[in-house]
């Protein structure tokens, strides 16, 4: 105490700030209110009395903040005036599309914890709007989600509910939405891609042997290091030595393995990225003791130096990164419903071109992917893709025509079903004949260059549509004969694919599940949740804080070159970062 007394009074008193006006206060505190509600639990409230940062309001002259100040009248001011924006929006739309993501959350009930189930909004002129946020845990059953998703649209629109074109959802397909669709024959109810893409690594690790024969083999390698302590702390020495650092193989639990693949990936991520480790602990001594007298170690060490197991690894690897890498692009750009067939197509083409080149038996993989598109297949993918005029494609001739031509006869006779289903009994006869005329007619080559024109994205270099809703204005604006295939399109070409949007940060929705008893809390929790969705939808922000700071505390490590060798062959193999793990045969040599 004594030398704290003495510290104080040699330390230079600090200098008062600047001084400021009342109205720049105002300003000042109102931009950090914006900022710590828009965090959404990452910056917290209890942080705004903290004596170190209340010094810094003093430094730059203003006054110190409470807490409760900000948690109380400026939550309210704040959501209020969000809220009424949000309205305001919706109500100057002709109709709109309901999106709902979060049932599929794969740590519902996990550790305790409460899930969040976003629902938004998302408007013909390429914006979205958060509307609520529902907070559910352990498994849901489809008649409550129906029941959500009908009161979210009932509450925008009343009994106007012709307004809601649809609704697009990461789960309950062949349930709740595809009953809310026949109960109201306009709506177009779509599964989310990001999710049908995700499922589908879930799918090869259940129906693919050689998924199943790769998790096998990964789980005896990485226990059996693990677990034995004298090839552990070789296994440990050699890491250090090669990358720097230590560590275990991360080895996911059996019971969650059928659940997500995604721990299973962790593992094979592990292994890859130490194979230099893995191959120098064969050489060591202690390891040719083990070898003697363990026969699990000999099976192990033919593993690791067998070039038939790394070439299934990297096959295994390279499949799921294949997949993910699409599935990221999909919850990045959050495409139209339009583009599934595309998206599709494009999987195909890529996983086509991976069976090449790992030498493995097309049949097999090509059924799981065709069971998985029938799941999230719907009839509107087809339509979209027809009346959309991004996809027209110009003929020997010159016309812009849609794409028939790629449809199987069957999707064809969705588009018919689909398009006489979304007008009155009066309309069908019409709109089949538009239709018609738009297959043989189709658009003004001008129009149809204009619509598809492209331009490069300052930020990622990639080739972007110049004008995202050309699609719509020109059915709006230019193909005004086609009366009742017009109103379909419009309402059709917009419609989201993917029900991605606001994420949430865990901080909060652990909050959340400890307090979900306290009806005060809840309610600030969904104010606060609601001023940080409208905020960074406002922004098209999808990202989320806490991967932010992820990838910027991310190591990258460098190249590694690994050298495995079996009997007389010996390869040479090249890593590229931990992240992407990718390598090449570099030489091959034959022994004598």
């Amino acid at each position: 105490m004594l030398e704290d007394s003495v510290k104080k009074l040699k330390s230079p008193k600090t200098s008062p700030g600047p001084t400021l006006s009342k109205t720049q206060v105002e300003f000042a505190l109102d931009f950090l209110a914006d900022w710590v509600f828009e965090s959404c639990g990452s910056v917290s409230f209890s942080s705004l009395e903290h004596p170190k940062f209340r010094a810094f309001l003093n430094q730059v002259g203003l006054p110190a903040i409470s807490r409760r100040e900000f948690t109380g009248s400026r939550l309210d001011a704040r959501f209020e005036e969000a809220k009424a924006e949000s309205e305001a929006r919706i109500r100057d739309a002709m109709f709109f599309q309901v999106a709902s993501d979060g049932w599929k959350n794969k740590s519902f009930g996990a550790f305790g914890e409460d899930g969040l189930v976003n629902l938004t909004v998302n408007l013909p002129n390429g914006t979205s709007l958060y509307r609520r946020a529902v907070f559910v845990g352990g498994s849901v059953p489809s008649t409550y989600a129906e029941e959500v998703l009908w009161d979210t649209v009932t509450s925008i629109c009343g009994n106007v509910v012709q307004q809601c074109v649809g609704i697009v959802a990461d789960k309950f397909k062949s349930k709740a939405l595809r009953n809310l669709e026949t109960q109201n024959h306009w709506m177009v109810n779509l599964s989310c891609q990001f999710q049908g893409f995700n499922s589908l690594i879930k799918d090869f690790s259940k129906e693919l042997p050689l998924f199943k024969a790769v998790t096998e083999n990964c789980f005896k390698l990485a226990n059996f290091v693990n677990n034995k302590s004298q090839v552990r702390s070789s296994f440990h020495k050699y890491q250090s030595q090669e990358y720097g650092h230590a560590g275990l193989l991360r080895v996911p639990l059996r019971e969650f393995e059928m659940v997500n693949f995604g721990s299973v990936h962790v593992m094979l991520e592990d292994i890859l990225s130490s194979a230099r480790a893995l191959q120098l602990v064969l050489l060591d001594e202690s390891y040719k003791v083990a070898s003697m007298e363990d026969p699990t170690a000999r099976e192990v060490a033919e593993m690791i130096g067998d070039v038939g197991f790394w070439n299934e690894l990297e096959a295994v690897h390279s499949l799921v990164k294949l997949i993910k890498d699409m599935a990221q692009e999909i919850e990045t750009e959050r495409p139209l419903v339009g583009k599934c067939l595309p998206l599709w197509d494009e999987l195909r083409a890529k996983v086509k071109d991976w069976c090449s080149n790992f030498h493995i038996a097309e049949e097999p993989v090509e059924k799981v992917i065709e069971r998985r598109f029938k799941k999230n297949y719907h009839p509107a993918w087809a339509a979209a893709f027809i009346l959309d005029p991004l996809y027209l494609i110009r003929d020997n001739s010159g016309k812009y025509l849609p794409p028939f031509k790629l449809l199987t006869p069957e999707q064809e006779k969705d588009v018919d079903k689909l398009i006489t289903r979304l007008v009155t009994r009066e309309e069908a006869h019409i709109a089949l004949m538009e239709l018609m005329k738009w297959r043989t007619e189709g658009l003004d080559p001008v129009y149809a260059r204009a619509v598809q024109m492209k331009e490069r994205d300052p930020i990622t270099g990639k080739m972007r549509i110049a004008n995202p809703q050309s699609s719509r204005l020109v059915w709006e604006t230019y193909l005004t004969e086609f009366k009742s295939l017009g109103k379909v399109a419009v309402r059709l070409i917009f419609l989201h694919a993917t029900s991605c949007g606001f994420k949430c940060n865990w901080s909060l929705l652990r909050w959340v599940s400890a307090h979900g008893h306290s009806r005060v809390g809840m309610d600030k929790a969904q104010k606060l949740i609601f001023i940080a969705a409208h905020s960074k939808l406002e922004r098209r922000d999808f990202s989320c804080d806490e991967d932010k700071d992820a990838e910027l505390l991310a190591l990258a490590n460098g190249a590694i070159f690994c050298i495995l060798s079996r009997r007389s062959i010996r390869q040479r193999y090249y890593w590229t970062g931990e992240a992407t793990l990718r390598w090449l045969v570099v030489s091959i040599t034959i022994g004598p």
